[in-house]
């Protein structure tokens, strides 16, 4: 894999400058191979070691698309195990101010893709059916965490449409998958908005990130788009780059050399590590 991207690139390891390597988080299983594999890639060919969390990744895919952003701004981080509000101060100092209590947004729409017999990828076929559904088919909760304004719960939302469903089957009642799909999508999309938008309006940011394979979400990107006109300026990462990518790895990593954020041989992967920590 390496050999074909150096080909595709017309380069050799000589014209690389350094290794960047996410380390944290996620499956721990997968870092543990992409860790070692860079560890022995960065020896071998005496290059600089750079370890690069994931969420952060995501957040410089941005960069990538839109060569004129620079922090400070308001970053919404959504994927499949991730909903994160995130206050971006610098290109690597980042606070944390709403989180998912439970579900992540990525994560819901698949479990309730599955439910509905929509095979995976649950997320993006869901959003390409809801495209041709009636979003007000069906009345679904808007949860609220109380006492904090930015958190998202996606678990009770879940929850409804899967007893929605399961009392359609039991009942023996057709439905509409595309009208289900819509009404849903309209659910997740209004709790991301709402209170993404809400903590911008009160911490007085006026430009706006989103981030992560949800940020791919064709709802989501018109939804916000239409409420930031002539409030906001709203950055979306290209469609392409919205998913896990090395690109969005090697756009972040450029940022955390200069911060001179480098890894020893020691470098290990880790399952859980808040975006906002730097440990080199």
């Amino acid at each position: 894999m390496v050999d074909e991207a150096l080909n595709a690139a017309a380069c050799t390891i000589d014209d690389i400058d350094a290794v960047a390597v996410t380390y944290a988080p996620g499956l721990i299983g997968a870092l543990l191979v992409g860790v070692n594999f860079a560890k022995g890639f960065a020896l071998a060919a005496n290059k600089p070691l750079i370890p690069v969390h994931h969420l952060r990744a995501h957040i410089a895919s941005n960069y990538i698309s839109h060569k004129e952003l620079k922090p400070p701004f308001l970053c919404l981080v959504v994927s499949g195990g991730h909903s994160h509000i995130v206050e971006v101060r610098d290109y690597t100092d980042m606070k944390v101010i709403g989180r998912t209590r439970d579900d992540a947004a990525g994560e819901a729409f698949d479990k309730a893709a599955r439910a509905m017999g929509i095979p995976y990828p649950g997320g993006v076929e869901l959003d390409k059916i809801a495209e041709t559904g009636d979003e007000n088919a069906f009345t679904l909760p808007r949860p609220r965490v109380d006492g904090s304004l930015y958190d998202f719960s996606f678990s009770g939302l879940k929850t409804a449409v899967i007893n929605l469903l399961h009392n359609k089957q039991q009942k023996g009642e057709e439905y509409s998958v595309p009208d289900v799909c819509a009404s849903y999508r309209r659910a997740v999309v209004n709790c991301l908005a709402d209170n993404f938008l809400l903590a911008a309006q009160d911490l007085g940011y006026t430009t706006l990130v989103i981030a992560g394979g949800v940020s791919a979400n064709s709802l989501l990107r018109r939804e916000l788009q239409k409420r930031c006109e002539g409030k906001y300026r709203l950055y979306m990462p290209e469609k392409t780059l919205c998913g896990d990518n090395g690109a969005m790895v090697g756009a972040q990593a450029y940022y955390e050399y200069l911060a001179g954020h480098l890894a020893k041989s020691d470098l290990n992967a880790v399952a859980t590590l808040p975006i906002s920590e730097n440990l080199f």
